[in-house]
């Protein structure tokens, strides 16, 4: 009976039906993100250390019924293959939309509370599109091409339409120092690369500080509220940066 069962079953059903078995084992390590990694097959563990920074931060936000959008779905061209780190934010997170933007067509990876666009993270008519659709979110995680200039220009569109409170999480940044990225390993600072461009918003953090008469501050100045860099990781925090300076009662 099972042979003949497995002979009419498609290899693409064999496949879906095996991501449904791994969603049904990870019901029961709910709050271990390393395990759950494991469980789906992500890279965010053991290829990677991300999940122990994600434990961390986001705990909090477990069972809130958020919206997280995560840039890239991993598979490449193939329409059944990717999707890991999309159902292991699922298991998760028992109350969150998932949401994905990958080049390729995933939609048959599409499943109840993960929806999937196709198309490039720097297609502002299609990030306009998905923001509409959605609203604001909680969560932003780029794990896409981490080519240097499509991590900036992501960023700098999709950063605004996170919630105050949110997180926005970019993933591999070993590219700002490898050439075909466009990034460098000579000059730490070349302008258009991901490390020169959020080493930069650490003076976001402080602008309090600045002994510029007259200095009006900027979105990022008034939005950052605390970037972490871990091993190929940055976490930016978003929030009101109010905090005025201690030393300096008022503009020079």
């Amino acid at each position: 009976m099972i042979k003949i069962l497995k002979k009419r079953i498609s290899n693409e059903k064999k496949i879906l039906l095996s991501y449904k078995l791994r969603s049904f084992k990870a019901f029961f390590f709910p709050f271990d993100l390393n395990k759950l990694a494991k469980i789906h097959g992500s890279d965010k563990f053991g290829i990677h250390f991300y999940t122990q920074h994600y434990q961390h931060f986001f705990q909090k936000l477990k069972f809130k019924k958020i919206n997280l959008l995560e840039i890239g779905v991993g598979g490449y061209d193939d329409p059944i293959r990717g999707g890991k780190s999309l159902r292991m934010w699922k298991s998760y997170f028992p109350f969150a939309k998932i949401i994905s933007i990958d080049i390729y067509d995933k939609s048959k990876l599409e499943e109840n509370r993960i929806k999937i666009y196709k198309g490039s993270q720097i297609d502002i008519e299609l990030l306009e599109k998905i923001s509409n659709d959605i609203g604001e979110f909680d969560i932003i995680i780029d794990d896409g091409s981490h080519e240097n200039e499509h991590v900036i220009k992501s960023f700098e569109y999709l950063f605004p339409k996170l919630k105050i409170g949110g997180f926005y999480v970019i993933e591999d940044t070993q590219t700002s120092y490898w050439s075909s990225y466009g990034g460098s390993s000579e000059n730490f600072n070349k302008k258009g690369t991901i490390y020169e461009f959020f080493k930069s918003k650490i003076d976001s953090l402080n602008y309090a500080e600045f002994e510029i008469e007259n200095y009006q501050p900027n979105y990022y100045d008034k939005n950052i509220i605390a970037i972490h860099f871990f091993h190929n990781m940055i976490f930016i925090h978003k929030g009101e940066n109010n905090e005025h300076s201690n030393y300096i009662r008022k503009r020079i």
